[in-house]
């Protein structure tokens, strides 16, 4: 039960800040007109948390980070779509009408993609974090304190994009929406500037 517990804390302290791929997946769950919607953009970056833990746990992404050109790669890539999104997201126009479906399934899931696996940071934080703490268990432990650091993602993402529509609600008019859209762009943009200088240094 220990390592569960361990498990669950330590990735709910991870996931809890602000972050691109958070901010991507509320602004899903306010801007589609229902929750089934919504749910590309919160499926695909709960499984792709899943394979970032999974590998963290079993090491083989540091094999990957060890190739400064791949992580060069990742960087430039990753910048390119945080760029498009903000774009996207900046552009877009919530409505309270039925008729508004914002993004569609296809750039949810290639969004959702782009902020959880090209993020650099997001990985190393993974491989640091839960990568270094999950060697300390071995067997069945070590299986439970991944379950718990699984479990943590798809319930933060699903109740995020609750959270999203419950929202929505509250904004009838969609000003406010409006302006977390143009909050949300200036946010992913700004973490593609940071990504950038870091591509440099």
């Amino acid at each position: 039960m220990l390592p569960f517990i361990h498990g669950f804390i330590l990735a709910f302290g991870l996931i809890l800040p602000l972050g691109v791929q958070n901010v991507f997946v509320f602004s899903q769950g306010a801007m589609q007109p229902n929750l089934i919607r919504a749910l590309p953009a919160t499926i695909t970056a709960a499984i792709c948390d899943t394979l970032l833990i999974l590998l963290a746990v079993f090491g083989l992404s540091i094999i990957v980070l060890q190739f400064d050109w791949l992580r060069t790669g990742l960087l430039t890539v990753g910048i390119i779509f945080l760029i498009y999104m903000g774009y996207s997201i900046w552009k877009s126009q919530p409505k309270t009408n039925e008729s508004n479906i914002s993004l569609p399934a296809k750039k949810q899931i290639l969004f959702a993609l782009s902020v959880s696996i090209l993020n650099p940071h997001a990985i190393l934080d993974t491989i640091g974090v839960i990568g270094t703490s999950a060697i300390k268990y071995a067997g069945m432990e070590q299986f439970f304190f991944t379950l718990a650091c699984i479990m943590v993602s798809w319930i933060w993402f699903f109740g995020l994009t609750v959270a999203g529509a419950i929202f929505k609600k509250l904004d009838q008019s969609g000003s406010i929406l409006t302006f977390f859209n143009k909050c949300s762009a200036v946010f992913i943009w700004g973490t593609a500037v940071y990504l950038l200088l870091d591509l440099m240094s």
